[in-house]
């Protein structure tokens, strides 16, 4: 398992909810350790590493019954708390205390399991719109990334290339000059209040509007952003990134709107879309790793908040996905 605590003291998103139902187990995997997640009949959701003590198999590939998980192997049978509470092959033998699954923890919020492979000091990121009746919110997710989570956190931070990623969506070809903007850090987030962007169509009603953004990084892996409108409509997204290897990330978007007559698959399709434009240039990065070092790239005043969340992570002692 990756050694890194501000990580694995950490809630991180695994799976949707809708997809771990009782009958049966889901494997899944975060920051390099094997897990599977199943639900008891009381709708209680159970993180373990996905490790059989008894041979190794993967507790993933069993079966549960409401209350129990058992081995695809042996039929080891483990209860709710990680507890194995019967060998079929000697019922009559108590199984011993060290006969215990590693069991982690795991939450469920925004339709979504959060797992910690250690002690959260904090609790789930925030999302304030989620239960907002004002807003629409949709779960976008999760899409599966072959680059490390702090790239990607920084590409969402990243409004500069809108006009060349997302020409004719989020930015504009002959709008591509940046306003100056601040950048506010403390130990448990990174702000900027004032960034302002040229969007062609960004209220659906045929021509170009500059639209306010303020982005928040919450978390090393996730971050908030909320655009307001002048008309006053507003969206925010809660974007976080699952490691799950070096090299290997999941990606989900919660949005949040107050354009409610958009359908969920209209919110999806959209995002999607962004998403899907980002990808290539992300996985094309070199080095894969971010750096952390200032001098090892080149830096423009509208590079403020990704250096600030660069070196944000380098005071929290990330080395996870950072060079």
């Amino acid at each position: 398992m990756i050694q890194d605590d501000v990580l694995i003291n950490d809630w991180h998103a695994l799976a949707r909810s809708s997809d771990v139902v009782p009958e049966k187990p889901v494997a899944a995997r975060l920051l390099g350790e094997d897990l599977v997640l199943w639900r008891s009949k009381d709708g209680t959701i159970h993180a373990w590493r996905d490790l059989c003590i008894h041979r190794g198999a993967k507790l993933s590939l069993g079966k549960t019954n409401g209350t129990t998980l058992s081995c695809p192997y042996h039929g080891w049978v483990y209860d709710t708390e990680g507890r194995c509470v019967r060998f079929p092959a000697h019922p009559e033998q108590c199984p011993p205390a060290k006969a215990q699954a590693r069991v982690f923890r795991a939450r469920e919020r925004y339709d979504t399991i959060w797992v910690s492979l250690g002690q959260p000091e904090q609790d789930i990121p925030p999302f304030a719109e989620w239960d907002d009746p004002d807003f629409k919110a949709v779960v976008c997710g999760p899409y599966t990334v072959r680059a490390g989570g702090p790239r990607l956190i920084e590409n969402f931070l990243d409004v500069a290339h809108f006009p060349f990623v997302h020409t004719g969506s989020l930015g504009d070809l002959e709008h591509t000059t940046l306003s100056d903007y601040t950048v506010e850090v403390t130990a448990e987030e990174v702000v900027a209040n004032d960034i302002t962007v040229w969007q062609p169509d960004p209220l659906g009603v045929g021509h170009g509007a500059y639209m306010h953004y303020v982005y928040k990084v919450l978390r090393p892996l996730t971050a908030y952003l909320a655009k307001q409108a002048d008309d006053t409509s507003g969206l925010a997204l809660l974007f976080t990134i699952t490691p799950v290897d070096v090299d290997h990330s999941l990606v989900w978007t919660y949005e949040a709107t107050t354009t409610l007559e958009e359908s969920d698959e209209e919110i999806i399709k959209f995002q999607e879309s962004i998403l899907f434009q980002d990808i290539p240039v992300v996985e094309s990065q070199r080095p894969e790793l971010l750096p952390l070092d200032l001098q090892a790239e080149l830096h423009l005043r509208s590079d403020r908040l990704s250096i600030a969340y660069r070196r944000w992570l380098r005071e929290k002692g990330v080395t996870f996905g950072t060079a």
